[in-house]
């Protein structure tokens, strides 16, 4: 195959007085900046239903647990199609026609973050719910034995436990999040991989554009793994998850 390597053309002027590289950079931003709202969203919603589906109460249990059937056994991609195609119209309060109403990366951006969020937010959950149950039963009866409400002992004993022993599963869930941001591109929002293609559109440069598209995905993940296991090592608990 007579193919010519041409890295310098990320140097090349693009549009708008841009290089190609400015393309994978804007690329970049996007995809951290949805992959780290999408997370804050799934971290806070599945803790909630995390805690729902350990609790006494079966219909809070049931309703968690639907909702983690649901989300975890429909395709990711089925489901940003649903979030950006029909949610719009269905959704009631006005919230559908607010959404509309956004401009096109807006609509885009924000139709990507809730959808991965949620589907991510079923994860999160199962990652909870496992956390606290590893838990010794003793550490629920304390905390109720020493006057602390049901909500007390959630806040200030059995969620910090668990927390430190589901560090390393979260930390995998955080890395899947950035890589399935790239369903994004679907609905037409410029995120990394979406930057990609366009480059090679206009360079015909297929190779240099996905090796810098990979090298840069790479890259994210290393710095997430890097500073997690850092973290992970701060704060494990001893007999738990590898802790000393």
């Amino acid at each position: 195959m007579d193919y010519r390597w041409n890295w310098s053309v990320f140097l090349h002027q693009a549009a708008d007085n841009q290089t190609y590289a400015n393309w994978l950079l804007s690329g970049l931003s996007v995809t951290l900046a949805l992959g780290l709202s999408a997370w804050c969203l799934a971290l806070a919603l599945g803790t909630v239903l995390g805690i729902m589906r350990t609790l006494p109460n079966r219909w809070l249990r049931g309703a968690a647990a639907t909702y983690v059937e649901l989300f975890r056994n429909v395709p990711l991609l089925v489901q940003v199609f649903i979030w950006y195609f029909a949610m719009p119209e269905v959704l009631p309060f006005g919230i559908g026609d607010d959404i509309k109403s956004m401009s096109p990366l807006a609509q885009q951006f924000t139709t990507a973050m809730l959808c991965l969020g949620f589907f991510t937010a079923a994860r999160v959950c199962e990652q909870v719910r496992s956390g606290i149950g590893a838990l010794p039963p003793g550490q629920k009866n304390a905390g109720l034995a020493i006057g602390f409400t049901l909500a007390q002992t959630y806040r200030y004993v059995l969620l910090p436990m668990s927390f430190r022993i589901i560090l390393p599963p979260l930390t995998s869930e955080f890395l899947n999040i950035f890589k399935n941001s790239a369903v994004a591109s679907t609905i037409g929002l410029l995120e990394l991989a979406a930057q990609g293609r366009q480059l090679v559109d206009y360079t015909a440069q297929p190779y240099e554009a996905f090796i810098a598209v990979t090298l840069t995905y790479m890259l994210i993940n290393i710095t997430v793994m890097t500073l997690m296991r850092r973290l992970e090592g701060r704060v494990a608990l001893p007999g738990f998850g590898g802790g000393k």
